[in-house]
């Protein structure tokens, strides 16, 4: 039976999603957790890689085992196997046909940001932090030119190993709540450090240092080295996946 399954997880502590031989990483916890549950051993793919120090609300994860286990087995008996910065949501039966990764029509990230004079403390592993002040107005402008089918070029990470640049933004919205900035950003994919990249070149906007087109003429110009620098990983949240609702899953990762 093919099972899909939501995981939060806090990054700070792991190399990324991704099994590592060097390091911790998400994907190796929850395999191993999932396959003292199964009593055999599981692998799971995941809708979308986040790197070292990301978190995640509700990364979707399939696997397939043979054991007789309930949904409520699965959530509750991986999580208690699993470190406590990592949990199983929820877990349930989906066709054979389902593939995390493939089955997703868009992603969705947010990018928080403290934005005051004193650096945070209580949240410092989850949230970025800039002391001048932002106008989050003009770096909400500024985002508009990213929506629709672009080549992101001068926001992919030299990295990068995906085919080609092209990716189409859905949704793009930054947001001033209190003393903190959000970009949440939706695409049908990502590009390696796509999204801390778009937000390491709206804050120069947002202080002023750069107009509102910066963004337009970094996208037509498509050169990563004269846009901004790649924002830091602990402000950047994976919210999740958007799946049809024809796969059944939770309302929180439908389309």
């Amino acid at each position: 039976m093919r099972w899909a399954v939501g995981v939060e997880y806090a990054g700070g502590a792991y190399l990324g999603w991704q099994r590592l031989g060097h390091g911790p990483s998400v994907q190796a916890a929850v395999e191993q957790a999932l396959g003292r549950v199964a009593a055999h051993p599981v692998g799971v793919v995941c809708a979308g890689r986040t790197d070292a120090g990301v978190h995640a609300r509700c990364q979707v994860v399939h696997f397939d085992s043979a054991a007789d286990r309930s949904a409520r087995a699965w959530t509750l008996g991986t999580t208690s196997a699993l470190p406590n910065d990592i949990a199983v949501r929820w877990a349930q039966p989906v066709a054979d046909e389902f593939h995390a990764r493939f089955s997703a029509q868009s992603r969705r990230y947010q990018y928080r940001i403290l934005n005051r004079p004193v650096r945070p403390a209580l949240e410092h592993a989850c949230m970025a932090w800039e002391r001048v002040p932002l106008d989050a107005k003009r770096m909400q402008e500024a985002a508009q030119p990213l929506l629709g089918e672009h080549d992101f070029s001068a926001f992919r990470a030299q990295a990068c190993q995906a085919r080609h640049p092209r990716r189409t933004v859905l949704a793009v919205r930054v947001t001033r709540v209190g003393e903190e900035v959000q970009v949440e950003i939706e695409a049908n994919a990502f590009l390696h450090h796509m999204v801390r990249n778009i937000v390491g070149s709206l804050l120069p906007v947002g202080r002023g240092e750069q107009p509102i087109e910066w963004l337009r003429q970094l996208l037509d110009g498509r050169a990563r080295a004269v846009a901004g620098p790649t924002a830091p990983p602990q402000g950047l949240l994976f919210l999740g996946p958007r799946y049809p609702a024809s796969c059944g899953l939770p309302a929180e990762v439908t389309a």
